[in-house]
């Protein structure tokens, strides 16, 4: 590896340099560690002394063939999976995906395991989870522990609340390194995610799967509500009867150019029930006949553990089978989590995210009324508080927390891909919308992190065991 050690003197004039030019970020930075370490300039990733290191991280190697990758459609593409001394060929299509995400230069990809003709979609157990055709590659940017969406889908998962399964990737675009990535399987009906019946042909009994989230692409387009894909609360975040809600419900399964109206009918029947009844229901039974109350729970302990500024309102999803109750899940997008938001109290340790419309009464999009009527139910509050403290003495410990993001960074650290992914994008001491905190070193942002979700365990701590 060929690499430069730099004087004390000059890595303290970069961080400096570094904290000057960055939009905000807090007044004091604890620069021990960073006086007593050394920074590595890689002049070429892919020919350092410690290649034999980067080459046990699995990485992925795709080529494009130099076609540019966008938005849609989907290029064809080849994928070459190096990892356990072993290589895998695919064809693949591939795109960029996300919503606010697509404006950083480290994108993140959408992409299909094709057959060897790309003519048709074919499932491979990727990663090595279940077999599956649609998968997504997603690089941490904004985030630069690199690791909130992978530590918030481990823990759902600990707790027995399905999560899709996540895996760190080194990737390379057409032999351009672009850093560390994380392979996430899709949100998709079948029996290793989403477990629900298919639905056959027409009829309107199987699973369903919909997303509270933006109406559009367009979060500043308030008309553009369009029915052939969603279809609208009839109550505002408050609980009031509403013809304009701000919460919106997409169909994801069926999809909306699949979804028949009787099944559109069915699924918006169930949620016209469930508010109607959550209005009106001062002793819980009716709404215990309706909801699967632990997948709430889950999803609250979850949303609320991580404070994600996004949780409620966006990137949320609940399934139904014709034959069971409403459930919560599964959880998706904890990027801007953990305290990495410098809007709407999102950083603030103490307060209940469920109270977002309060705090951000003319946020576009708002968190569904139900959250505040359930946490009024001595019945909810109750399972709640057995549930947190079972999980507290378990997954949730502050011990697991913390063990399980230091087996993350030894990990990256390890296999030199934390120091590689900066290289790539040399972003640490700057601020990225919408950071809080800003870490001049990765020791730093995984330091914030665990103090932050040490604040907020021992907050919810105090309010959950009161009940």
């Amino acid at each position: 590896m060929s690499y430069m050690r730099v004087s004390k003197n000059l890595i303290k004039t970069f961080f400096l340099f570094l904290l000057l030019v960055s939009c905000s970020g807090p007044e004091e930075l604890d620069l021990t560690n960073i006086e007593n370490g050394v920074i590595n300039f890689y002049d070429d990733i892919d020919e350092t002394d410690n290649a034999s290191d980067v080459n046990t991280f699995p990485t992925m190697k795709i080529s494009t063939n130099f076609q540019d990758i966008v938005d849609e459609p989907k290029i064809n593409a080849e994928l070459l999976v190096i990892e356990n001394n072993t290589e895998k060929n695919y064809k693949i299509g591939i795109e960029i995906r996300g919503s606010s995400s697509k404006m950083f230069p480290k994108k993140s990809y959408g992409i299909e395991t094709k057959s060897s003709d790309w003519s048709e979609d074919i499932d491979v157990d990727l990663g090595g989870f279940p077999e599956e055709e649609d998968w997504i590659l997603y690089g941490p940017y904004t985030d630069k522990s690199l690791i909130r969406n992978k530590l918030t889908f481990d823990l759902s998962n600990s707790i027995g609340f399905k999560a899709s399964n996540t895996k760190f990737y080194n990737l390379f675009i057409n032999e351009q390194s672009k850093g560390l990535y994380v392979l996430m399987e899709k949100i998709k009906r079948d029996k290793n995610r989403v477990d629900l019946p298919a639905i056959e042909d027409n009829s309107i009994e199987g699973g369903y799967i919909i997303k509270i989230d933006k109406a559009t692409g367009d979060s500043s387009c308030e008309s553009c509500y369009n029915r052939s894909f969603s279809f609208r609360s009839n109550y505002d975040g408050n609980g009031s009867l509403s013809e304009n809600s701000p919460v919106y419900f997409i169909y994801h399964y069926p999809k909306p150019d699949e979804i028949t109206e009787d099944q559109k009918s069915y699924i918006q029947s169930v949620i016209d029930t469930f508010e109607t009844v959550l209005v009106s229901d001062d002793n819980f039974d009716d709404i215990n006949e309706i909801i699967d109350i632990d997948s709430f729970i889950d999803f609250f302990i979850i949303n609320e553990l991580t404070k994600n500024i996004d949780g409620y309102r966006l990137s949320t999803f609940l399934n139904k089978d014709y034959n069971g109750k409403l459930k919560m899940g599964p959880i998706w997008d904890f990027n801007l989590a953990f305290g990495n938001a410098d809007y709407c109290d999102a950083a603030n340790t103490q307060a209940w995210l469920y109270n977002f419309n309060r705090v951000c009464p003319g946020d576009l999009w708002q968190v569904p009324f139900w959250w505040r009527e359930l946490m009024e139910s001595v019945y909810f509050k109750e399972r709640l508080k057995e549930k947190w403290q079972l999980y507290r003495s378990t997954e949730l410990s502050d011990g697991s927390i913390d063990s399980l993001i230091d087996s993350y960074v030894e990990y990256l650290d390890t296999n030199t891909m934390i120091s590689q992914n900066f290289y790539v994008w040399p972003i640490l001491g700057q601020y990225v919308w919408p950071n809080y905190f800003i870490g001049s070193s990765h020791n730093q942002e995984i330091d914030f992190l665990k103090g932050w979700i040490s604040q907020r365990l021992n907050w919810m701590d105090g309010q959950i065991n009161n009940f």
